[in-house]
């Protein structure tokens, strides 16, 4: 690819080019010139900068150090060790503090956070120097209360200010951090965070939500029962200012009132920052431990180079804290750039997330995938709505963005913006795929590859292939990957989950296809991917073209083995309001399907269903679905309290058990 941001191939697909000056301007530029000062050798383009990052891992990311000052207290003794994946250490002997380097950058003055809330109330602003007063507050707090290094805070907060100072506060006494969102009901929190027996729960009285004020006293009162290591509780007032705590709980501003600097611990670089768990829903939630030296490095690498932010500039990202992405926009405060913090829904009212996003002059703005699309089918069209002229670089995450996805932002929120889909997420608590400023944008792609990331698709013989559908692996080690799975003493569950494919080889799980100019394909899970007639077919490819149907609101695709080696290839189809699944409407996806993928993407039935159940993160349960229409029983094929709605779930059950009845 030159400089320009173009290449060889055909542009009739491009939808969005980076001008040269955006390009020189950015941050991105920046640290390339400053590489070939220090390697003498030039980078013309992120393409120079990919292929010499995974030929010498080490240096690359000993520039990341260098060009992001992170700054080590006793000095590491080698980069990394020679043992493979998952089993590799970085900056041995080195020791640092991840909430140190998160907190130096900003101005006493600068604003750190913007916190905004669900109903167009005015946000409010915390600078830096108040975030680090009120994190030095909490770490004295925590280490009065007798938290050491390496036992557990635990959290179960919405997306505020408190979190924030938490999370830093945590690491300040080198404890380790983990919080589950006031969405999760009480058996998902506590089949969570009673893994890690926690010392201290920070619990909020309840969230808001589409309009309502939703109560969670009961459910801190559950956890706290649940969970028999606590030592002391934290009521954190959010959706009730005057309600007084439970019994023995210390309040909030009693903690944080009296503003002092923090005292950072120092600790080996990887030791244990916080507990990511993936979403469980076919079993007890696995616990990812990440590291204070690989989130630092990760981080700023991510919010520095791909996010390109800088101080002065905000992020606003809709998350909510049970998902990485929560996790990964505290990067930015390793720039000095600001957060926005939203607590909320993003459709009360229709629109709201772009509302939020201009309100609060947002530079950069992170959503899922199934946002953008809800907020297409809203209706409204934010451009026309509110000024979003600051807004420079959407990233999506969570799931493929829909072709139909990418015209619509280019049209309703903006035809000058960076449409940026990326993915990875939980797993490393950052990307692996994703696009960066020379990137054009062309829909339905990835821009390729990140920095430090040796990632490929391989066959099943273990080949590297292009323009083939393969499993995506990492063939060289990431600092962010997990230093261990909770409750996993001998690392077993740690290489079954990622290396038992390939001993030293992390398989992600991910159907991707290489393209032929570095970009990317992500057709969905692997182990839930379709495999009709021997060919692979990726449940992503069918939502992207059944979103072009309006008369869809949602669709679920599921295919099943049968006893008699034969395949069964379903659609459940949730029709958008005013729409009936009728014959009309079946033999339009049926011309769809086969025009615009292959014939074999035809399914065998096209049902209808009242909706379509997701993880808490919003990601279509597909893997449930497909075992309890194997007839697994639902207890062992869906963890439900990892559900968005138990009900929807039920009814798949009763689905299969009667078709499952009828074919038997």
């Amino acid at each position: 690819m030159a400089s320009d941001g173009s290449d060889s191939r055909d542009d009739s697909d491009v939808l969005w080019r980076p001008s040269a000056e955006r390009i020189q301007g950015s941050a991105l530029r920046a640290y390339l010139d400053r590489l070939q000062e220090r390697e003498g050798r030039p980078f013309a383009d992120h393409d120079d900068l990919w292929a010499w990052s995974v030929e010498d891992l080490d240096r690359f990311w000993l520039s990341i150090v260098d060009h992001f000052d992170v700054r080590f207290s006793t000095p590491w003794e080698q980069v990394r060790t020679d043992d493979p994946m998952p089993r590799t250490r970085w900056f041995t002997g080195g020791r640092l503090s991840w909430a140190e380097h998160a907190l130096r950058r900003g101005d006493d003055d600068a604003t750190a956070l913007v916190v905004a809330r669900e109903g167009g109330d005015p946000a409010h602003e915390i600078t830096y120097g108040d975030l680090r007063r009120r994190v030095g507050a909490l770490a004295a707090w925590l280490r009065a209360a007798g938290v050491r290094p390496g036992e557990t805070v635990a959290a179960y907060l919405p997306n505020t200010e408190h979190a924030v100072v938490g999370v830093l506060a945590a690491a300040a006494v080198g404890a380790v951090w983990s919080c589950c969102s006031p969405d999760f009901g009480a058996d998902g929190t506590i089949a969570r965070l009673a893994q890690l027996e926690p010392v201290v729960l920070l619990a909020a009285d309840g969230y808001h939500w589409n309009g309502r004020t939703v109560d969670r006293a009961d459910v801190v009162a559950e956890l706290r029962a649940a969970l028999p290591t606590l030592r002391r509780t934290v009521h954190v007032p959010v959706a009730f200012p005057d309600r007084t705590g439970p019994d023995g709980a210390v309040p909030w501003e009693d903690l944080v009132r009296e503003g002092t600097d923090p005292v950072f611990e120092q600790v080996e670089f990887s030791h244990p920052l916080w507990v990511l768990f993936t979403s469980g829903t076919t079993g007890r939630p696995k616990g990812l431990v990440h590291s204070h030296g690989g989130i630092a490095l990760e981080g700023s690498k991510w919010a520095g180079l791909y996010c390109g932010l800088r101080p002065g500039e905000r992020m606003f990202t809709f998350t909510s804290t049970g998902w990485a992405l929560w996790n990964m926009q505290l990067g930015a405060l390793t720039q000095g750039a600001s957060i926005v913090l939203y607590e909320g829904s993003p459709g009360f009212p229709p629109g709201a997330v772009w509302e939020v996003a201009a309100r609060t002059s947002a530079d950069v703005v992170l959503l899922g995938a199934a946002v953008v699309t809800a907020s297409q089918a809203s209706g409204v069209s934010p451009r026309e709505a509110w000024d979003l002229g600051r807004l420079r670089h959407l990233m999506v995450s969570g799931s493929a963005l829909p072709t139909a996805g990418y015209h619509w932002v280019a049209e309703h929120v903006s035809p000058d913006l960076r449409i940026d889909s990326t993915s990875g997420g939980t797993d490393i608590s950052g990307a692996f795929v994703g696009a960066n400023e020379y990137s054009v944008v062309r829909p339905g792609r990835i821009g390729g590859r990140l920095a430090g990331v040796d990632a490929a698709a391989w066959d099943d013989d273990g080949r590297s292939v292009v323009e083939e559908v393969g499993d995506l692996v990492v063939t060289q080690p990431m600092p962010s990957m997990p230093v261990h799975l909770v409750d996993d003493p001998d690392g077993h569950r740690y290489a079954e989950s990622y290396f038992d494919t390939w001993p030293g080889v992390w398989r992600h799980g991910d159907w991707v296809t290489f393209h032929d100019d570095g970009s990317v394909s992500v057709h969905g899970r692997s182990d839930s991917t379709l495999n009709r007639q021997g060919v692979r077919l990726g449940s992503s490819d069918f939502y992207d073209v059944l979103a072009t149907l309006p008369e869809i609101a949602e669709a679920l695709v599921i295919g099943v083995e049968q006893p008699d080696d034969g395949y069964w290839l379903g659609l459940f189809v949730v029709p958008a309001d005013g729409h009936e699944l009728d014959d009309e409407l079946r033999a339009r996806i049926v011309t769809t399907l086969r025009t615009r993928l292959t014939p074999r993407h035809v399914p065998d039935e096209i049902l209808r269903a009242p909706a379509v159940p997701h993880t808490l993160s919003g990601k279509k349960l597909e893997v449930p679905v497909k075992k309890l229409m194997r007839g697994t029983p639902l207890e062992k094929a869906a963890n439900v309290a990892s559900v968005d709605d138990p009900e929807t779930l039920y009814w798949y059950q009763r689905f299969a058990a009667e078709r499952l009845g009828r074919d038997g």
